[in-house]
């Protein structure tokens, strides 16, 4: 899909997907049981695997030859010290929602108020990436319509 449509609107789609996950896991009534579980957790993943394909084609198509592997190690690097504190802030955000100190004798409502409060707050994180994304987008369209009003002054 980002060979065929883009780099930058698959990047948004893949947010607006694991938003959109995100927000269907927080708000979603635990009477569904596991399809309501895993439905959004398929969304989630594959806005993931979107965004993902997308961030990496839209960062390395103007590297140069001899600069792309210092490039993608850091994107590796970048990505793999986000997952590791996202874990972990996550874990924290859990634990604190859930407002219990041992989870594995924590009642069944609490498990869930943390997992929706989770969840939530990871809408909230991606709602504010897909702004910034948006504001980018909105950003590098309108410089690249001044460089072409100016570069028609020039030429006309």
């Amino acid at each position: 899909m980002t060979d065929r449509f883009g780099a930058q609107p698959m990047t948004i789609a893949g947010l607006i997907a694991v938003a959109a996950g995100s927000c269907l896991l927080s708000a979603l009534p635990p009477t569904l049981g596991i399809p309501g579980y895993i439905g959004p957790l398929v969304v989630i993943t594959a806005g993931y695997a979107l965004f993902q394909t997308a961030n990496n084609t839209d960062v390395m198509t103007d590297v140069a030859r001899d600069q792309r592997g210092v490039i993608s190690g850091m994107l590796n690097l970048s990505r793999n010290l986000g997952l590791i504190t996202g874990a972990s802030v996550m874990g924290a955000v859990f634990a604190l929602a859930s407002g219990t100190i041992d989870i594995t004798t924590a009642p069944p409502d609490a498990v869930a108020i943390g997992m929706r409060m989770t969840f939530a707050v990871a809408a909230g994180l991606m709602t504010g990436a897909l702004g910034i994304a948006l504001a980018s987008r909105a950003l590098a369209l309108r410089s690249s319509l001044a460089r072409g009003a100016s570069r028609q002054r020039e030429n006309g």
